[in-house]
């Protein structure tokens, strides 16, 4: 599947007049494996995980938000591919629009692909995504260390767990998500980026 093509649900969804977000017109190929993890308000409270992977952000929304703990196991949605423009978006998308809410930069680095690390078991990132399991090395502001995603059905209502493993990095007293929870971009909490929005409109 070519960028065009992976983007189009992306695309279909958005009026980019009204929502602010990029609509992926630029062709990027990234320097590196980059990774964001956005927390967004909208309906619900979640956090969206999203990996560099052939040129587009392949997306998980994460409802309790990535752990340091090992034992933890997390929900991770798959959401449609989003350009990779998108790891530097961060605003309020209008509530009628697709995805209305706050948008915030909790976390964003570079990530390395440890399957294709370990010799005889070689795995592009697209080949251990189609296959349902992916290790990644992060090097962000917040999350660094092994994780993994594992898709755990297929179907209609497609469901992977997002899990920390075991080494230097792994900490089960840490809590990023309740006790870091500004933005690596702005500095802003979410309430602040709302109050920024309403003073500027």
């Amino acid at each position: 599947m070519n960028r065009d093509e992976a983007l189009k649900k992306y695309r279909s969804t958005r009026n980019f007049t009204k929502t602010g977000e990029p609509p992926g017109d630029n062709a990027q190929v990234g320097k590196n494996n980059l990774f964001v993890v956005q927390e967004h308000d909208a309906r619900n409270l979640h956090y969206d995980f999203r990996i560099e992977i052939n040129g587009v952000l392949k997306s998980w929304a994460v409802p309790k938000g990535p752990s340091t703990d090992p034992r933890d196991k997390r929900l991770a949605v798959p959401t449609e591919d989003h350009p990779l423009e998108y790891a530097d978006f961060e605003g309020v998308i209008p509530e009628d629009e697709y995805g209305g809410g706050t948008v915030l930069i909790w976390d964003r680095g570079t990530y390395r692909n440890l399957r294709e690390e370990k010799g005889d078991h070689k795995k592009n990132m697209a080949d251990s995504y189609e296959e349902g399991k992916i290790e990644l090395f992060l090097e962000g502001e917040k999350l660094r260390g092994g994780y993994v995603l594992i898709r755990t059905g297929r179907g209609k209502k497609e469901q992977w767990l997002l899990k920390k493993m075991k080494d230097d990095h792994a900490d089960a007293r840490r809590n990023p998500v309740r006790t870091q929870p500004r933005s690596v971009n702005s500095g802003l909490t979410l309430k602040e980026i709302e109050e920024a929005r309403s003073s500027n409109s």
